[in-house]
C-alpha cells in the first residue's frame, strides 16, 4: 500500500509539480488549496505526512500546522513547510508551530524526495 501525502498549497502549478514528483515515486497524493481544507483533509483522511506552503488564503500554514498538530489523532503526522516565505526567523516560527522540518522554494525535487523519504521510512 502507498504512502498517501496531502499537499498543501494554494497555487495550482506548485501542487502540479508536488503530485507529478510525489505520484511517480509511487506515493498518493491529497491536495488542498487553503489551510481550512488542508485541517479538515488531515483530519479525515489522516495522511503519512504533509507538505505545508505558508502562504495560503484564510488560514495561513503556520495555523494549519498549530491546529494539526494541536490534535492529538494528527500530532503524530510528520510536516514539512515547503515554502518560498523564507525570510529571516521563518523556519523557526515554522518549527515553532509544531513543524518536523522545512524546505524553501525553489526547491530540489530529489532533495524534497530525500526529506520525504527520511520521515516516511
Amino acid at each position: 500500500m502507498s504512502k498517501r501525502i496531502l499537499a498543501v498549497d494554494d497555487q495550482e502549478d506548485n501542487r502540479r509539480i508536488l503530485r507529478d514528483l510525489l505520484t511517480s515515486a509511487g506515493f498518493e497524493v491529497l491536495e488542498a488549496a487553503d489551510g481550512e481544507s488542508a485541517v479538515a483533509l488531515a483530519s479525515s483522511q489522516l495522511p503519512d505526512l504533509i507538505l505545508m506552503d505558508i502562504q495560503l488564503p484564510g488560514i495561513d500554514g503556520y495555523e494549519a500546522t498549530r491546529r494539526i498538530k494541536a490534535d492529538p489523532a494528527l500530532r503524530g503526522i510528520p510536516l514539512i513547510v515547503v515554502t518560498s516565505y523564507a525570510l529571516s526567523g521563518d523556519e523557526a516560527k515554522a518549527m515553532a508551530v509544531g513543524a518536523d522540518a522545512y524546505v524553501s522554494k525553489p526547491f530540489s525535487p530529489r532533495a524534497l524526495l530525500g526529506r520525504v523519504r527520511e520521515y516516511l521510512g
